[in-house]
């Protein structure tokens, strides 16, 4: 478990922890509390969204004793017309909602990117917030998408534009226009 200073000049006296899910302790319930606020309109924050955020590694901000946003990136085997690459998928982006736009989830997902970059052949996300992303150097694949299950590829075309991705130092070339595969995982696949 790391604490660190954010980037931003804005954010001083805030940190960012980086932990395993396991070492997230009481701060797991002020997530899940978090989580469903953020989320409210969208449906609410269920348990297998909980599952596809964990067994990765958090990134937590806190400031002024508070948890204030957070970020994770778990591992994923995502297919680039059939090559396979592993890849950093970043889950559960939150803030509350009276932090917002303060710059906490952006200092979050540099640091969350960096990561990625160091570690994963691709990083990947799903979003309808293209626009935040892309300042930070995800771009969003245009080609067709689709999931890998029990051996059989079924597209998933109501996805897509709804996928973007991150280049990393070990990526190969990529035509974002290619087709894009992922593992299976209950829930929402992307």
């Amino acid at each position: 478990m790391r604490s660190r200073p954010p980037d931003p000049a804005a954010l001083r006296g805030a940190s960012i922890l980086r932990c395993a899910t396991s070492d997230l302790g009481d701060r797991a319930a002020v997530l899940r509390a978090m989580f469903d606020e953020a989320w409210a309109e969208d449906g609410g924050f269920d348990d297998v969204e909980w599952a596809h955020a964990t067994g990765g590694t958090h990134f937590v901000l806190e400031a002024d004793g508070r948890v204030r946003s957070h970020v994770s990136v778990v591992e994923r085997t995502l297919e680039v017309d059939g090559r396979t690459l592993r890849t950093g998928y970043v889950e559960a982006v939150a803030t509350w909602v009276g932090d917002r736009r303060r710059g906490y989830a952006s200092a979050l997902l540099r640091e969350a990117t960096g990561f990625v970059d160091e570690r994963f052949e691709l990083g990947a996300l799903g979003t309808g917030l293209h626009r935040f992303y892309e300042r930070l150097g995800w771009e969003t694949w245009r080609g067709p998408l689709a999931v890998r299950t029990a051996g059989v590829i079924v597209p998933t075309p109501e996805e897509e534009g709804f996928v973007m991705v991150r280049r990393t130092p070990s990526s190969p070339p990529l035509d974002l226009g290619s087709s894009l595969t992922c593992d299976l995982r209950p829930g929402d696949v992307w």
